[in-house]
């Protein structure tokens, strides 16, 4: 998600709380949310599946290999 995008919904945000949203905008806001959150959620995912655990019998266990790599 580009910086413009971010300042979209921080000024749809702020609007909301002082005036109000039309239709329109309440429409964008929701759009533009749903998108943040697909893109801190692809985000989280590739962290995750990057992570290595030790186990008990000395073993490394990735877990993305372990629970699947889901790409979106």
């Amino acid at each position: 998600m580009n910086e413009e995008k971010l300042k979209r919904i921080n000024e749809l945000a702020r609007k909301a709380k002082a005036e109000g949203l039309t239709g329109a905008e309440r429409e964008e806001q929701a759009a533009l949310r749903r998108e943040y959150i697909e893109a801190v959620k692809m985000n989280l995912r590739a962290q995750l599946d990057h992570i290595d655990v030790k186990e008990k019998d000395g073993s490394i266990t990735n877990l993305g290999e372990r629970y699947g790599k889901k790409g979106n």
